[in-house]
């Protein structure tokens, strides 16, 4: 009997490095540093040098680092901040819950990232910031947004929650734009056993905000200069978070070949459509979606077919109930018909190209029929 190809399988890359995870967490227990302390300190200073970027400052998850994110942009009020309508609504959610106005735009058909025509369209003088969400682990268009961005004098945030290690023009994503922000949600490249997230940034100013808002707004243990809120990564978290940021390059590595082998294998059938990557960018594969008018069927035929398969995401934002009042949800978008094609097939370092193989030949066999 063969294996169930899993979607994701934290448990097994957890016996990869075994030894150095419970290392790392007995050392934090041993020196009962489960608040601030070293082993913070010192994933802050690893992950900021692996991305190049000058600031990191952990906080609890990565909805935290949207708001906290946003926030420390000192932003008008009522602002609007426009973000791709193909996203999970952490993405949205943190702009309205800093008293900002949502404005949905659409998506590039091909690699999902935010639409540069839609987005052109969508600016007004209320418009304040962009959210480039480099969704699926593929890297937003940066130059475009930059040149966008200095015509109208607005704020990129990059929302890195799926793109931990990719790069744009050969620089990591996270600090090409004002502020950069990371989840490590543990099924994400980068993962923790727990919630965990970060702000990155290049500004020395926003890089103080944000510390300050993510711990009650202090500046010395009871010297509080404004009311901030409490938002911390947890020192067994960034211990845990260094030892896997040695490791995810070579993850990275690995998915691109899985992606590899599902590009050459399903290039050939007419009714799938592949993601398309832009030629300057190295994509981090957190996610590989295809596109399918019959996702129901081909996705119970995998499952059948001891295959597990995920959907990012089934509803586009612009259409939730959440969203209603701001009448976007008849937009003519890509993302609002995609969402019901989308599947996400199972890729990770947890995989081989044997694993890869079954997929790929039960995929051709199902459109074979």
């Amino acid at each position: 009997m063969k294996n169930k190809i899993k979607f994701l399988d934290l448990h097994s890359q957890y016996l990869s490095i075994k030894k150095e995870i419970d290392n790392a967490i007995s050392s934090v227990i041993e020196n009962t540093a489960f608040i601030k302390g070293p082993y913070v300190k010192r994933f802050e200073e690893d992950f900021s040098k692996y991305l190049n970027t000058k600031y990191c400052i952990g906080v609890a998850n990565g909805t935290d680092a949207l708001e906290i994110a946003i926030e420390a942009l000192e932003l008008p009020k009522n602002s609007e901040i426009i973000v791709p309508a193909n996203s999970f609504i952490s993405s949205s959610e943190a702009i309205t819950r800093n008293g900002h106005k949502v404005v949905f735009c659409d998506i590039e058909n091909d690699n999902y990232t935010i639409s540069i025509k839609s987005l052109k369209a969508k600016i007004t003088s209320r418009t304040k910031a962009i959210i480039a969400v480099h969704l699926y682990g593929h890297p937003c268009a940066m130059d475009e947004l930059d040149r966008i961005s200095k015509k109208y004098g607005l704020k990129i945030i990059e929302d890195c929650a799926q793109a931990h290690g990719a790069t744009f023009n050969n620089q990591k994503v996270g600090g090409l734009g004002d502020v950069g922000v990371f989840s490590f949600y543990p099924g994400k490249n980068l993962g923790a056993y727990g919630d965990g997230g970060a702000v990155v940034t290049n500004n020395q100013y926003i890089a103080k905000k944000v510390r300050m808002i993510a711990d009650h707004g202090r500046v010395s243990k009871y010297d509080h200069l404004f009311e901030g809120r409490n938002s911390r990564l947890d020192g067994l978290q960034a211990a845990i978070l260094s030892v896997k940021l040695k490791h995810l390059d070579s993850w990275l590595s690995k998915r691109n070949l899985i992606a590899n082998h599902y590009n050459g294998m399903l290039a050939g059938i007419n009714e799938i459509s592949l993601p398309k990557n832009s030629l300057n960018i190295f994509h981090a594969y957190h996610l590989y979606v295809i596109r399918t008018k019959d996702r129901e069927n081909l996705q119970k035929f995998l499952e059948r077919n001891d295959i597990e398969t995920g959907i990012h995401y089934p509803i586009a934002l612009n259409k939730l109930n959440a969203y209603k009042y701001l009448g976007q949800e008849n937009e003519d978008f890509t993302a609002s018909s995609n969402d019901s094609q989308l599947l996400s097939l199972p890729i990770g370092e947890h995989l081989n190209i044997e694993d890869a193989e079954r997929v790929t030949n039960a995929i051709i066999a199902y459109f074979s029929k």
